[in-house]
């Protein structure tokens, strides 16, 4: 009998510390579409490609979160060779429910692949900012 961990993504390949998540935040490298937006951010060792998840209460019950990670997990693990080597990215679902059938992971593998790519050659958008600024993509409006 084989555990569910077998055919999942290792722990090796997903972010699970918050100093991890939070590195990769301080990137500001970022890309969206749809429901997802993601995050990237090189790695600092030679390692492999890891993958980290944040599916809010907003999102629904534990169900409907559990089920965005099982997907987004299983996108990850069968494009991850598709993926710019050397990063680490985080997912964040913005809402609803995840895609279903073969359609919706095929959708949910596009998009990851998509939003890495646009991520990764958005290096250079960490220089535009004050590093002490951090930017939330909400403005506070002009100020007078």
């Amino acid at each position: 009998m084989t555990s569910s961990g077998d055919r999942g993504l290792p722990r090796g390949r997903r972010l699970l510390r918050p100093g991890d998540f939070a590195r990769v935040y301080a990137g500001r490298r970022t890309a969206a579409a749809g429901p997802l937006v993601l995050y990237a951010a090189m790695r600092e060792d030679d390692g492999e490609t890891r993958l980290g998840l944040s599916v809010s209460r907003r999102i629904g019950n534990a169900v409907v979160r559990n089920r965005w990670k099982r997907r987004l997990r299983e996108a990850f693990r069968i494009v991850r060779p598709r993926l710019p080597a050397g990063q680490d990215y985080v997912v964040v679902v913005r809402s609803g429910e995840p895609p279903t059938g073969a359609a919706g992971a095929r959708r949910i593998e596009e998009s990851l692949v998509l939003l890495a790519t646009r991520a990764a050659g958005r290096q250079g958008d960490t220089q535009r900012r004050p590093a002490g600024r951090p930017h939330h993509g909400r403005g506070r409006g002009k100020s007078g």
